[in-house]
């Protein structure tokens, strides 16, 4: 009982209600439908392709009353990762690029959240890409949090971008031509678990 109306409390102030939590952060499991992650790269000074991934799996924990407590941990499967171009799609699952056979997804789990104020976000973690790992930061911004209209309870999402060299993570064939730095951003949209 106590559960439920905590539960209650957190969706009528998330919601926009007068009622203010203080409770400890809230977990967000990632909805993989609406979640993707974004790589555009530098094509010979040509183009600027892109490739993503979906099917992303994770938690969300946020403390709206201590943003700085707040963390994220996220797999991305390499089997969703697709640039949309067959031929590129198997390079880059194959040993000169991510290797997806031996390493099947890629891992990011923060260390610390920056609270910059109006929903903007600093999330500094490590990003493990094969067997490196590395410090990244993700530059985010929280886009809205609410009570989902059609699953009925406490929702969040999030928008976040960095810049990275893909040669700190062991997958720089045909550098500099195509170029060692690389955007990604992601979105995301998580779920409280349904009340009990």
């Amino acid at each position: 009982m106590k559960i439920h109306l905590n539960r209650l409390l957190l969706a009528a102030a998330l919601a926009g209600g007068a009622i203010p939590v203080h409770a400890a952060g809230v977990d967000y499991r990632i909805d993989p439908e609406h979640t993707q992650v974004v790589v555009t790269w530098n094509h010979l000074g040509f183009s600027k392709p892109s490739a993503h991934a979906g099917d992303i799996q994770g938690v969300i924990r946020y403390d709206a009353a201590n943003v700085s407590a707040s963390s994220v941990k996220l797999d991305v499967p390499l089997a969703s990762f697709t640039s949309h171009v067959p031929k590129l799609d198997e390079m880059l699952r194959g040993p000169e690029f991510f290797a997806a056979g031996k390493y099947p997804a890629i891992g990011f789990e923060s260390t610390s959240v920056e609270d910059k104020g109006n929903g903007r976000l600093l999330i500094h973690g490590k990003l493990r890409i094969k067997d490196h790992e590395k410090a990244i930061v993700l530059e985010a911004r929280q886009n809205k949090a609410g009570v989902h209209p059609m699953a009925q309870r406490p929702a969040i999402g999030f928008d976040a971008a960095t810049v990275l060299k893909r040669s700190d993570f062991g997958v720089q064939a045909y550098a500099p031509d195509v170029s060692d730095e690389v955007t990604l951003r992601i979105t995301v949209e998580a779920l409280a678990d349904a009340a009990r």
